[in-house]
């Protein structure tokens, strides 16, 4: 896997940002408003490259990739460079591709800067008349007539602009009536200009991307600076919170315009589909991210004195040039469900990459062996994603497969797998549908034991740990704490070489069935709440302790426990006393992992599977444009919670600054996850409400299972906090 782009893209990042920052500050983009387009600028890009970026070698440009384009665009959304720059790259290599003494005149000329050449959207046997983005200062448009290519001459008369949202050079052509040469008539040359608009579309996207970080960033600054009611207005959650949410987004997007790229370099199959549907993502979040930061500005980002109105407007000029977005989300429905096939530009060389690798496929191969093998039909009716699934003989056997905990190191039964490998199992372990909440908590508590635990925790739980012989259960949370976990008031209290402990922790999901519980705790009570907490490992046989079910609408059996007179020795202290914070922060680390990406994708694929079944109108609903458009809604965000995990991982695994990757994986995946399910049960119902075995019965489970994703783990709410101070610089946030 590997999320960094090549030295020479990031040298080709910082020679166009350089030059950029200088030719298209914001006193140059509005002083090139009348028109819409900067010829200076324009200029200056031709002799950087620019347009010759994706001209092939043999026609005189440089022939770089489809990657190496967008993040040139990427530049050009964060500094709202005036000009149709996506239409004129995409323009050139068509030139170049058609190859007509005609379009090779031509192409010389865009190439050095001398000649505006855009493209138009529609064929203009059916619409004569079109609104072309840079028609204003066009010197040409290529465009299909019917079933031949054509150049459309623009003449001075033509080419008038006028006043428009986004002070772009927008022009509505007459090109029926001008004059037109004939560049193609082969089905190559058709090809060729289908492959354009798709390669148009991942240009905007990435110049969205870049626009949308950009105005993000304007509006944090904005609100470090602005105080209002006698605090920074970054400090209150209103202002922090939907940043916070936007800035996922926007990253998400950037990162599946990327990964769509790779996957077509790769001639993956759903990649037609996945050019629609980040390019309509792209599309919307910038709306939503334009809006947003002008708001923060408040009544100030309404006056054209301050830039973010500049980047409210181009956010919608750029896109919309081609219509209307939803159109573009239909599109990727058919793509997805109708079998409409997309012409796939060639993307290059793509060195990004977003694949888990070989030893990763190998484990997941493995997994799925090891449970064909072990459950029994039996075992497979016992199956649920919570506790209740967990069966102490598969768990065992697990463990003798070192497949309990793989990713510990070889001394402590695992297998040393690296984070990409251990993704790959849970992936399978979704698709095999076994319960891994014990695993996954008994490791946790193992990991912490690894860490902090003295010789004798070790030898006396961490060797059971391994064995698959015992399974630990996590004590954070109290009946008035909620997730403010440090408020806790548990208490423990030293005895001798023994702690008492005394209080209760509600949420103790597994306590039932496990035989340990990491706990926090309150050892001091004269200073500040967060530095007077111990951890310990109390054992859950300890007399003094008992256990009271919750149920939960999902299906979950959850916990009570209470703790009255409960004796730890000192040796199942984890770290320092008063110094449980430290310690929990590991924790809470571990248990943010990489969100829910895995049950959105098995819930998309079952409400595919019910979509098919579903008869609707006299024809499967699956084949109902607007199911199709829900479906595809919820693959993108499924998609888009890949990729954000995948950067959280890959960050990890490269040892980088802590951005608050790992919360925003699991806000954004766990929000979605929400907001899908309870699309898909509306979109299949009245089917969804029954609970019967299948796809109905699941999604009715990921239902009820999506209610408590945006919660346990860290809410919502504690995520967008962390997101808005690590990752945008914004202070501590407050309600």
């Amino acid at each position: 896997m590997n999320f960094q782009i090549s030295e020479d893209q990031q040298m080709l990042r910082d020679t166009f940002a350089r030059f950029l920052d200088e030719n298209s500050s914001m006193s140059r983009v509005r002083a090139a408003q009348a028109t819409g387009f900067d010829r200076e600028l324009w200029r200056g890009l031709a002799e950087l490259g620019a347009f010759s970026l994706r001209v092939p070698e043999s026609a005189g440009g440089v022939g770089l990739g489809l990657l190496d384009a967008a993040v040139l665009m990427e530049e050009v959304g964060r500094t709202l460079a005036s000009g149709p720059l996506a239409e004129a790259l995409v323009a050139a290599r068509l030139l170049a591709q058609i190859e007509t003494p005609e379009t090779s005149k031509l192409l010389e000329q865009v190439i050095a800067g001398e000649a505006v050449v855009t493209i138009a959207f529609n064929d203009i046997a059916r619409e004569p008349v079109q609104w072309i983005a840079g028609g204003a200062v066009a010197d040409a448009v290529i465009a299909r007539d019917g079933e031949q290519i054509v150049l459309v001459g623009v003449s001075g008369k033509q080419r008038r602009g006028e006043p428009n949202l986004g002070f772009t050079p927008l022009a509505e052509l007459h090109l029926a009536d001008a004059q037109r040469t004939v560049v193609s008539k082969s089905d190559a040359g058709r090809n060729a200009f289908a492959q354009a608009i798709e390669e148009w579309k991942l240009l905007i996207a990435a110049a969205l991307a870049g626009l949308s970080r950009e105005a993000i960033r304007l509006a944090a600054a904005y609100a470090c600076e602005r105080a209002a009611f006698g605090q920074k207005i970054g400090t209150y959650q209103g202002i922090s919170h939907p940043l916070a949410d936007l800035v996922c987004d926007v990253d998400g997007g950037k990162y599946l315009t990327w990964k769509t790229i790779r996957d077509i370099a790769d001639g993956r199959e759903q990649a037609g589909a996945e050019i629609s549907l980040t390019t309509w993502w792209s599309i919307d979040t910038a709306g939503r991210a334009v809006a947003q930061a002008l708001h923060t500005f408040g009544g100030y980002g309404l006056t054209t004195e301050y830039d973010i109105h500049l980047y409210n407007l181009r956010a919608k000029a750029w896109p919309l040039v081609i219509g209307d977005p939803s159109r573009i989300l239909e599109e990727a429905g058919r793509r997805l469900y109708a079998g409409e096939v997309a012409a796939l530009p060639d993307a290059g060389a793509v060195g990004i990459d977003f694949d888990l690798g070989e030893e990763a496929h190998a484990l997941a191969k493995e997994v799925h062996a090891f449970f064909e093998k072990t459950l029994t039909p039996e075992l497979r009716a016992k199956a649920h994603y919570s506790f209740d699934g967990h069966d102490v003989g598969v768990h065992r056997k697990l463990a003798e497969a070192g497949l309990l905990f793989p990713a510990w190191p070889k001394e402590y039964g695992g297998r040393a797998a690296p984070p990409y490998a251990m993704n790959a199992l849970h992936q399978a372990w979704e698709e095999v549908g076994w319960s891994s909440h014990a695993i996954s908590t008994t490791g946790l508590v193992g990991a912490m034991i690894r860490l902090f635990g003295s010789e004798e925790l070790k030898r006396e739980v961490l060797t059971k740990i391994i064995a698959g012989e015992v399974v630990c259960s996590l004590g954070y949370s109290e009946p008035s704490c909620g997730s403010d976990v440090f408020a806790a008031q548990t208490r423990a209290t030293r005895d001798g070489d023994e702690w008492r402990i005394d209080g209760s922790k509600m949420f103790t999901s597994g306590a039932d069935i496990a035989d340990y519980v990491l706990m926090l705790t309150r050892t001091n009570t004269e200073v500040p709440k967060h530095k007077g907490l111990t951890m310990f490992v109390v054992p859950l046989k300890s007399p003094g302790v008992s256990i009271q079910p919750v149920f939960t609408f999902q299906d979950e059996r959850t916990n009570i426990t209470y703790y009255d007179g409960v004796k730890v020795k000192d040796s199942y202290r984890l770290g320092p006393v008063d110094g449980g914070v430290k310690v929990m922060a590991g924790a809470l680390e571990m248990e943010h992992g990489g969100g829910f990406s895995k049950s959105q994708r098995h819930m998309v694929h079952a409400a595919e599977d019910l979509c098919r079944q579903i008869q609707y109108r006299g024809k499967a609903l699956i084949d109902d444009p607007v199911a199709q458009v829900r479906l595809a809604r919820a693959t993108v965000h499924t998609l888009l919670s890949e990729v954000i995990a995948y950067r959280a991982v890959w960050w990890a695994v490269q040892k980088q600054q802590n951005m608050a990757y790992g919360p925003m994986a699991k806000l954004f995946s766990s929000e979605k996850f929400l907001k899908d399910s309870a699309d898909l049960l509306d979109l299949t119902a009245p089917h969804s409400l029954s609970k019967r075995n299948g796809p109905a019965g699941f999604l009715n489970q990921c239902y009820r299972h999506a209610q408590g994703t945006t919660i346990y783990g860290g809410t919502s709410e504690v995520h967008r906090s962390q997101i808005a101070e690590r990752n945008l610089g914004l202070p501590r946030t407050r309600a």
